[in-house]
C-alpha cells in the first residue's frame, strides 16, 4: 500500500471500483487530483465471461476490463484500496470510515457503489446465470441467436422481455411460472402472439442440465420443455444505503430507490455524485463509465472554482 495512503485529506473518494468508479477516478487523475477509489471487489458483472456492446471493448472480459483500468489510474497517482466504506461524516470535509484501513478524509465524494441481481428462487439459475441463464439480450443476444429460448416470467412486466428477445431468436417460449395468465392484458397477449412466443402456463420447477449445458425448463407437472437459452428479470436491489445514510433525496421506481441527480451526476447532497447503476438499474458499463467521467468533470470545475473565490474572498 502507498505510504502516503490515508494521510492528509484527498480531493475525491470514489466509493466503488467498477467502469463508473474508475473512468471517474481517470479523468480526476489527469486532472491532477489527489484521488482515492475504494474497492469492495464485488462487480454486478462477474459472473459474465464477456461484455458486449462498448466500442473497441467489444468481448472483453470485465476483469480483464477492470485490470486495465486499475492500470490506467496508476499512471496518475490515483490510489486504490480494496475495502468497503461503512460510513461517512461530515464537518466541512468527508470523513470516509473503512471496514479495514484507516479513515480518510475528502472534499468530495463519487458512490458508485452499484447494484445486485437477486435471481429467481429456481434450482439451477443461479449456477447457471451468466452463461446460459442470461438477463439482457443487449448483453448476450447476439451470442445465442437464434437458439431455442425461453423467458422466465417473475411478473406481467416480464412480458417487455419475452418481446424483446424475440429480435435474437424466432424461438421463444414464455413460461409465466406463478404469473397467473389473467394478469396479461389483452394487447399483451397479441403481442405475444404477433411475435411467435408461446404462453406455456405452470411454475417451473428446476432447470435440465446435461454436460454442464442447460438442455430444458421442467414444470412442476413433470413435462419438460427442450431450451437451450433461459432469459430471467433478476430483481434488483440498489446498493444505495450510504447515499441514504447521508441524506440523499431518492426515487422510488420499480426496480428500486435511487438517488435524485442532475445531468452530471450530482445528488441532493452537496458536494456527493452519482454514478452507474447507483442512479439506476438499466446502467449498462458504456453508461456507466461515461457517468463517471460527467461526474469527474463537473467535480473538477466545482473545486476550482470553490478554490478561486476562496482565495477571491480571502
Amino acid at each position: 500500500m502507498n505510504e502516503t495512503f490515508g494521510s492528509g485529506t484527498y480531493d475525491v473518494v470514489v466509493v466503488g471500483g467498477g467502469a463508473a468508479g474508475l473512468s471517474a477516478a481517470l479523468v480526476l487523475g489527469r486532472a491532477r487530483h489527489r484521488a482515492l477509489v475504494v474497492d469492495a471487489g464485488e462487480p454486478r458483472n462477474a459472473p459474465s465471461s464477456h461484455m458486449q456492446g462498448y466500442l473497441s471493448r467489444d468481448g472483453m472480459a470485465p476483469a480483464e476490463f477492470l485490470a486495465l483500468g486499475r492500470e490506467e489510474i496508476a499512471r496518475y497517482g490515483v490510489e486504490l484500496v480494496r475495502d468497503r466504506v461503512t460510513g461517512v461524516t461530515r464537518d466541512g470535509d468527508f470523513t470516509v470510515a473503512l471496514d479495514a484501513g484507516p479513515a480518510v478524509r475528502a472534499r468530495r465524494l463519487v458512490v458508485a457503489t452499484g447494484l445486485k441481481d437477486e435471481l429467481p428462487e429456481v434450482p439451477g439459475v443461479a449456477e447457471r446465470f451468466g452463461r446460459d441463464v442470461l438477463h439482457c439480450p443487449f448483453c448476450h443476444g447476439w451470442e445465442v441467436r437464434d437458439e431455442p429460448f425461453g423467458v422466465l416470467a417473475s411478473s406481467a412486466m416480464s412480458v417487455h422481455q419475452a418481446l424483446m428477445v424475440s429480435q435474437w431468436s424466432k424461438n421463444v417460449t414464455f413460461f409465466l411460472h406463478r404469473v397467473a395468465e389473467e394478469e396479461l392484458s389483452d394487447q399483451d397477449l397479441r403481442r405475444l402472439a404477433a411475435a411467435g412466443v408461446d404462453v406455456v402456463p405452470g411454475e417451473v420447477a428446476e432447470l435440465v442440465v446435461e454436460d454442464d449445458r442447460l438442455t430444458g425448463v421442467r414444470l412442476a407437472d413433470g413435462t419438460a420443455h427442450a431450451r437451450s437459452v433461459l432469459f430471467v428479470g433478476p430483481r434488483p436491489v440498489p446498493q444505495t444505503g450510504l447515499l441514504e445514510r447521508l441524506g440523499a433525496e431518492m426515487n422510488e421506481t420499480p426496480f428500486g430507490a435511487y438517488p435524485v441527480v442532475d445531468p452530471t451526476g450530482l445528488t441532493t447532497v452537496p458536494g456527493v455524485w452519482a454514478a452507474g447503476n447507483a442512479i439506476g438499474f438499466a446502467e449498462q458499463v458504456v453508461h456507466a463509465a461515461s457517468g463517471g467521467y460527467r461526474a469527474a468533470a463537473a467535480i473538477v470545475g466545482d473545486l476550482l472554482m470553490t478554490d478561486l473565490d476562496a482565495a477571491v474572498n480571502g
